[in-house]
């Protein structure tokens, strides 16, 4: 599976050309995309409004939204977190910290254009695109 960050979707519906936009626009209407629902939050609030945000959500929604945040989750993230910054790097926001750690756990694959996942990548072994 390959979830697609948020920043990644925003670049996507700004029609900024980018090889990330580019492979994400190869994969549509392939089963392996997933959006989790924190990706979906941070693209939605970035919506000039409540109808731009109803087209965002409905072209969103043409993809699988997970739960990427419980229990499990957070008690990993929060190790994740520490991890890294026990090497001194501080990752400058919990959902790119979430969205990493649901993909390490999970097997998955992240399309990103955000260096914050890169230390993830390093350190902890998350599979990027």
């Amino acid at each position: 599976m390959i979830a697609v960050d948020s920043s990644v979707w925003i670049d996507h519906f700004r029609n900024v050309i980018s090889r990330q936009v580019s492979l994400l626009r190869s994969l549509f209407g392939r089963e392996e995309l997933l959006v989790g629902d924190i990706v979906l939050l941070e693209v939605l609030r970035g919506a000039r409004d409540d109808r731009h945000a109803m087209r965002l959500a409905r072209d969103v929604h043409a993809f699988d939204v997970v739960p990427m945040l419980g229990d499990a989750m957070a008690v990993q993230a929060a190790q994740n977190f520490r991890a890294l910054r026990a090497i001194g790097i501080t990752v400058r926001t919990s959902a790119d910290l979430i969205i990493g750690t649901y993909c390490i756990e999970r097997g998955h694959f992240l399309l990103h254009d955000d260096r914050d996942f890169e230390p993830m990548r390093e350190h902890l072994g998350l599979r990027v695109v």
